[in-house]
């Protein structure tokens, strides 16, 4: 069995000139509700065969570390700091100091970089060790810690941020301002400037509804324990990822559109999105590889960005959690016939339709979730829009791999644009290898 060692560990502090917050930054209610379900991480691997300006592990050390705290100095520095319980008012807040720091993990594997990154499944026992152990169960906690591999021929970067400070958009953003750091590059005059400020997300009754959320979900304060069901279960699932091209999302939008000309489908009567297009493709194997009564309804719940929904907007560089939830449910008929991707895809953008009219009606998703019976439901993850591949190139060009390293349901997808700039990347477990199978006839037939 693969291996990974730790060879060091060590701490990028704030700079001097990086002054912290002066005051904690108490969560919102979008936010309380991930206190316990603190993980937000991926793995970013890069092989030495994909380019030859892949310096020495060891010289690429130092370059990560420095650039680590100019990302912290260009305004980051909240990210460094400690989530922190408030015994006087309740609340959970971001609390940064000048004595606070990024944990940095060094380490080796003598696992096979090539097979990491190259195979549609996936070696969960090396994926789960290439990002740094970070206990986040009880508070005070660090926030956001990274970890470098060397590997014979590559490296990975592993990246841990609690998911109650960040959703992925604030994860990529910070991704891509390291990245650019790491190359010694000014960011461009359309560079996203990071914002910390809660009071731009304004939900209502603001820190009372928060302290409320954090009744319900988080009762233990300070501790934060997540179920020990999500612990437990995810090390039994299988996982593989599929990767669509231009011309496989292409095909796919026109077979939707095809399909939902015979019922002429208002909401397919134009172009439909990447994302409707490939979630709808995931929820139709979804259905189809499980043994639903036909009568029984097949759901679908996934998280959408808010920002630019909100009134007024939220800057995009809001480094936060800053989601609405979205429930489709269609019977699993309409999953399994002849029309079942235009069905899916009508549902989806439908759901989408909602969130734009009313990006408040879902932010209290815990709940949602909570009254759906989850081994009928398909939960989608990340996002098509999210160039996960184009922002982390530090300097040795794009990963050849980068995946989410849980995926804590059976059942769930996640999402991220391709390597190629242009396709979608998507990730799938399920809990039983034979329903894993399914999933990819029914996903390569669908396809064409």
């Amino acid at each position: 069995m693969s291996t990974v060692r730790i060879i060091e560990t060590s701490f990028v502090s704030v700079p001097a000139n990086a002054a912290p917050q002066p005051e904690p930054i108490r969560l919102t209610a979008m936010e309380a509700q991930w206190v316990v379900f603190p993980l937000l991480q991926h793995v970013l691997l890069y092989e030495g065969a994909d380019t030859d300006t892949l310096p020495p592990f060891d010289a690429i050390l130092q370059p990560l570390q420095s650039s680590l705290a100019a990302t912290l100095r260009s305004g980051f520095a909240p990210l460094a700091g400690k989530l922190v319980h408030l015994e006087d008012t309740g609340d959970v807040a971001l609390s940064c100091s000048a004595s606070d720091s990024i944990k940095f993990v060094v380490a080796e594997s003598d696992a096979d970089i090539c097979m990491l990154a190259n195979d549609e499944e996936h070696d969960l026992h090396v994926l789960e060790k290439l990002v740094p152990e970070m206990d986040m169960g009880e508070l005070p906690t660090p926030v956001l810690s990274v970890q470098a591999t060397r590997f014979e021929g590559g490296l990975a970067l592993g990246v841990k941020a609690h998911h109650a400070v960040a959703d992925g958009r604030s994860l990529w953003t910070f991704v891509e301002a390291w990245a650019i750091a790491c190359r010694g590059e000014t960011p461009t005059a359309a560079a996203v400037s990071p914002s910390f400020d809660r009071s731009l997300v304004k939900l209502p009754d603001g820190e009372a509804l928060a302290r409320s959320v954090l009744r319900k979900w988080a009762p233990n304060l300070p501790l934060a324990t997540t179920p020990p069901s999500i612990v437990d279960d995810r090390t039994r699932f299988t996982r593989r990822t599929f990767t669509m091209g231009t011309h496989d999302i292409q095909r796919l939008k026109h077979q939707i559109l095809h399909l939902a000309e015979p019922n002429n489908t208002p909401l397919l009567s134009r172009p439909q999105s990447t994302f409707a297009a490939a979630v709808a493709l995931a929820w139709t194997c979804f259905a189809r590889c499980k043994p639903f009564a036909m009568d029984e309804d097949v759901f679908l719940f996934f998280l959408a960005d808010a920002r630019r929904r909100l009134d007024p907007p939220v800057d995009a560089g809001y480094i936060g959690v800053c989601l609405t939830g979205c429930l489709a449910r269609l019977p699993a008929r309409e999953l399994r016939g002849e029309r079942a991707l235009a069905a899916a895809a009508a549902a989806v953008q439908d759901e989408v339709r909602k969130m734009a009219e009313d990006p408040l009606a879902g932010w209290d998703f815990m709940r949602l979730a909570d009254t759906i019976p989850m081994d009928k439901v398909m939960n989608v993850s990340g996002s098509s829009g999210f160039r996960a591949y184009e922002v982390a190139d530090f300097g040795w060009g794009k990963p050849r791999r980068t995946e989410p390293v849980r995926l804590n349901h059976d059942g769930q997808v996640a999402l991220m644009g391709a390597r190629d700039g242009h396709g979608v990347q998507v990730s799938v477990s399920l809990l039983q290898a034979a329903q894993m199978n399914q999933f990819k006839f029914h996903f390569l037939e669908l396809l064409g």
